[in-house]
């Protein structure tokens, strides 16, 4: 399975972080009910690793308020042996 990075920006707003914060809560799903949160540090979004077999299936997990606003990036890892094999991928 891949992992990957969700990212699920919300409002500057005390009712939007409460919003935001309640709606994943109540969903009781195991991913959304482990979100991280940005917001008392000013950065407004929940950010979830997930193990699945792709983004669309990463997206699905987020909910259907926030799906479209959600940013999902695989995460990958390098050993010192892909170091040459990264740098070939991007031309250099």
């Amino acid at each position: 399975m891949a992992r990957f990075l969700i990212e699920v920006p919300h409002d500057n707003t005390a009712a939007e972080c409460a919003r935001a914060a309640e709606v994943f809560l109540r969903t009781g799903s195991h991913f959304l009910t482990r979100a991280d949160w940005g917001c008392m540090d000013g950065e407004h979004r929940a950010w979830i690793i997930v193990e699945v077999e792709s983004k669309a299936e990463a997206r699905s997990i987020v909910p259907p308020a926030f799906r479209s606003l959600a940013r999902i990036v695989q995460l990958n890892t390098f050993t010192l042996e892909q170091v040459d094999e990264l740098r070939r991928h991007h031309g250099s």
